[in-house]
């Protein structure tokens, strides 16, 4: 009798076609394309350090659920017929990371239906990322239609992740519940654009209502010619007394005196040593704007401060950094207003300090600032040196005093969506965190997107974030992975005059 042995080839698992060959090249060069801060990009949310190109994780879950031709002989018996497949699902995976494609159904939906057909009989497998960070593969997991699961031992990773993910899939189609904002458009909130106008809506409520409150701490900037602009922002220097007995002028610690070097458009600060009897040392230093390359600062002039101590600006006394620092650790490191940017026709306008301006940032410490103290020990964290052991010592009074509003906001704004959604007739139902799907989990969801834009905004208003000169842009506080000292900041308008027309104050 003969007995028919089993092909030990039908017991191995299926090649799939990350283990044979992908198209690289295109995927290395979506993924270095793709810009993560970019308008709509998910991982606008909310920073992270760890971003992945949401691209790549799209092409390398599509290349490990999905069989290499070779995977199936009986449907192609030949190597060139396995060619002719391959490179068709190359052409898929091509197409699957271009951009615009997270957004593309008919491209995902032949994605899914691929990785379908290599599961099949079964279903295709949940996708679990142990260490997913802002949740980039378990977004791209859910795009393709897989079941996708996500966890960290960072509590923001986890709530960035949620929002990002879990979220929005409970509002799909719902329509927005802020009054009005529906009105005339009922049918057309596909996916989570309903709840993504609630956002943008409430927000908007959030930014007049804190003008509304804080709105006399930020001036409108006078021009040399009488007329008005907005502020974009405040550069401050930090300063210490002069440790020369004969000196004692309080000295500012700046690193560039230069504002913009753009060709035609020169600006810097100019420093002047003034009489003041007020001050125990009977001088003071004020600032002035220069334009234009003559009179400019050189090298060899630029600035006070570098990483081997400082210069008194009236004397010339050399200053240690161990000085420096002794005097922020006694709370003796002051900051003064050296310039102010505003909005000018398609440029930057320098403006030197003016008493009201100085007035206006004059405020006091919120009580409910945030008291919690630094770690003394945390890697690339340089500040605790200078005597800043607490978060709240990051930040200005006045950025403090923005903060806090808008953080109390995001408790009035949860009030007033809850409201807003049960006279939608949405029903009450439970709370986010329970897995609610009604209108206290949807005030849940809207107050998480914007508590979440706040938390962002801190990143834009503290007094580590520094001025790009060649660019005339603020830079952020986490343009690198590191909190280090900054002596000369810019404190940034937190009203742009894109979103609210500022009143006459």
């Amino acid at each position: 009798m003969a007995i028919e042995m089993e092909n030990p080839t039908d017991r191995l698992p299926k090649r799939k076609l990350i283990e044979v060959s992908l198209p690289l090249e295109a995927i290395n060069d979506a993924s270095s394309g793709e810009r993560p801060f970019r308008k709509g990009h998910p991982l606008t949310l909310h920073y992270w350090w760890a971003r992945r190109p949401l691209s790549a994780a799209r092409a390398m879950l599509f290349a490990q659920l999905v069989d290499d031709p070779s995977s199936h002989p009986d449907l192609f018996p030949t190597e060139q017929d396995q060619r002719r497949e391959r490179e068709r699902l190359h052409a898929l995976l091509v197409s699957l990371v271009q951009r615009g494609a997270d957004h593309d159904h008919a491209i995902l939906e032949a994605a899914a239906e691929e990785i379908a057909k290599s599961a099949a009989p079964l279903s295709p497998p949940a996708i679990v990322d142990p260490f997913s960070g802002s949740g980039c593969i378990s977004l791209e997991a859910q795009r393709l239609g897989l079941e996708a699961w996500g966890s960290d031992l960072n509590p923001v990773a986890v709530l960035i992740g949620r929002a990002l993910v879990e979220t929005p899939p409970k509002f799909v189609g719902a329509s927005p519940v802020f009054p009005g904002l529906a009105d005339g458009r009922i049918g057309n909130w596909d996916g989570a654009k309903g709840i993504a106008a609630d956002v943008g809506a409430y927000g908007d409520w959030m930014r007049d209502e804190a003008f509304r409150r804080i709105g006399d701490s930020y001036p409108l900037a006078m021009l040399d010619g009488g007329g008005k602009a907005t502020v974009i922002g405040w550069i401050w220097a930090r300063a210490v007394t002069c440790p020369n007995p004969a000196c004692g002028i309080e000295m500012p610690l700046v690193r560039s005196w230069w504002l913009g070097k753009k060709k035609g458009r020169a600006s810097w600060v100019r420093p002047l040593i003034v009489a003041d009897q007020d001050h125990p040392s009977g001088r003071r230093v004020e600032f002035e704007i220069g334009h234009g390359r003559e009179g400019a600062p050189s090298p060899d002039e630029d600035g006070t401060v570098a990483r081997s101590g400082a210069t008194c600006i009236a004397c010339g006394s050399a200053v240690t950094l161990a000085y420096i620092r002794a005097e922020g650790r006694a709370g003796r490191l002051s900051s003064n207003l050296m310039a102010i940017v505003a909005e000018g026709d398609r440029e930057r306008v320098y403006l030197p300090p003016s008493s009201e301006q100085r007035t206006a940032a004059d405020v006091e410490r919120p009580t409910t600032a945030p008291e919690a103290s630094i770690p003394p020990q945390a890697p690339s964290f340089r500040v605790q040196a200078y005597g800043m052991n607490r978060w709240a010592d990051l930040f200005t009074n006045r950025q403090l005093l923005a903060l806090t509003t808008f953080s109390d906001l995001v408790v009035d704004v949860r009030e007033r969506v809850l409201e807003d959604a049960l006279t939608a007739g949405m029903p009450l139902g439970g709370r986010l965190e329970e897995g609610g799907i009604g209108a206290a989990a949807y005030a849940d969801a809207i107050a998480t997107y914007l508590g979440l834009t706040v938390s962002k905004c801190c990143d834009f208003w503290c007094s580590i974030c520094s001025w790009n000169i060649p660019n005339e842009q603020l830079r952020t506080v986490f343009s690198r992975q590191a909190l280090p000292m900054n002596w000369d900041f810019v404190e940034a308008m937190p009203f742009q005059p894109r979103r609210v027309d500022l009143p006459d104050i």
